[in-house]
């Protein structure tokens, strides 16, 4: 092997971009095709893939003219590009720069996604009917993808941090390719014998014609005849496909389709633990109210409990008793003290007494007092009462004094 026939990767790039820069051609050229991806970049810039039925070629247009964009450039879209050839030695790549874009309308794949959604859509596929809630709670997840896809690997990743007690349950279908859809669609019906709480059908990003088994109708109908609720997640957040109108939830992402099945755990568990706290507050509250209104009803119970009634009644009783013979006493001695002043002022005016100072009490026949000579004659008999017996005498002579 001669020495000086031998070059660097470097050296053959940059002889290739020399040659490309010296071809007036592709210095002003128009290219048409069909956009299988785009990417609008933050920095401004757009970056998308045109196609034709056997090859495929990067592009670019810069900021500084997409000012000049009449519309904004999606996959399908048939365009007639005008710009020129670079290379970027660095990795020895080409894309055509673009100066223009003209559109050419759509590409067949678009078309024949239209069709498709269009059918679909008047056979009340896409209604909102026929959609499923997507249970808060689930224990079992189905997921319909690729086992050596980035879907799956997100999808347990999000599983993980959210519920790892959460068990997902995967059918490796083909995704992309010939025989994809039919694989999808088997995929999904064998699902229905295994019965997972929810399902998650999708892929990772990809051009429009990677996620094109997603827009067959054997996938739409095995979405919409499935009895479990269905959660598309085919590609990025720009892309759509016939799955994400036809199933119960459209996901941006397959990541993101996991956030929506799975509840977070912790979240839930904290929620349960502060109703738990809140319930038995109210619990203890509620306990002290019934034995408060227990003791208040209690008291009340008492009160009129007919045995605690008669214990009242009795008591009452013995203490008037107690007053009754109290006061009785009180009026015996106060009765017998005036008693005693009245028998003390009668005796002093009492006959007996002024008997026993030798007087005498005269009464006629008829025990009438007798106080007064005129009113008695001779022969009449009178009765003479002294201290210690009667006397029984008549008148014989009656002697009438006067005042002189």
């Amino acid at each position: 092997m001669r020495q000086e026939n031998i070059y660097t990767v470097s050296q053959i790039n940059k002889y290739i971009a020399e040659m490309f820069a010296q071809d007036y051609l592709l210095k002003n050229v128009l290219v048409k095709g069909e956009i299988s991806q785009c990417t609008y970049h933050s920095s401004g810039h757009i970056y998308f893939t045109i196609k034709d039925s056997e090859s495929v070629m990067n592009g670019i247009m810069y900021k500084s003219v997409t000012a000049g964009l009449k519309f904004r450039l999606k996959t399908g879209d048939r365009i007639v590009v005008k710009g020129k050839v670079n290379t970027y030695a660095p990795r020895g790549t080409y894309s055509i720069v673009a100066a223009s874009i003209e559109k050419q309308g759509a590409g067949d794949l678009h078309a024949q996604f239209e069709q498709l959604k269009a059918e679909l859509e008047e056979m009340g596929m896409f209604d909102s009917l026929y959609k499923r809630p997507i249970p808060k709670y689930v224990f079992t997840v189905g997921v319909v993808t690729s086992a050596t896809g980035a879907a799956i690997r997100d999808i347990i990743n999000v599983a993980s941090r959210r519920n790892p007690y959460v068990q997902i349950i995967l059918y490796h279908a083909q995704v992309q390719g010939e025989g994809a859809a039919a694989s999808i669609a088997e995929g999904i019906l064998a699902m229905e014998s295994v019965r997972p709480d929810v399902l998650i059908v999708g892929r990772g990003g990809g051009s429009m014609e990677d996620l094109w088994a997603f827009n067959e109708r054997v996938v739409a109908e095995a979405i919409f005849n499935c009895t479990i609720p269905v959660i598309s997640a085919v590609g990025h957040e720009i892309d759509t496909t016939i799955a994400d109108y036809v199933a119960d939830l459209r996901a941006p992402t397959p990541s993101a389709a996991a956030e929506l099945a799975i509840f977070d755990y912790q979240e839930f568990h904290n929620k349960i633990e502060n109703l738990k706290y809140h319930l038995l507050q109210g619990l203890q509250l509620q306990v002290e109210k019934a034995k408060y209104q227990y003791s208040s009803i209690n008291s009340r119970l008492q009160k009129y409990n007919p045995n605690q009634q008669i214990l009242l009644k009795r008591k009452y009783e013995k203490e008037l008793r107690i007053r009754l013979v109290k006061e009785m006493e009180r009026l015996l001695v106060n009765n017998k003290h005036r008693l005693q002043l009245y028998a003390e002022r009668f005796d002093g005016q009492s006959p007996m007494r002024k008997l026993t100072q030798g007087y005498s009490y005269v009464t006629d026949q008829y025990h009438h007092m007798v106080n007064d000579v005129t009113k008695v004659k001779e022969q009449d008999e009178l009765y003479i009462r002294m201290t210690n017996g009667t006397l029984k005498t008549s008148v014989i002579e009656i002697k009438e004094e006067t005042d002189e």
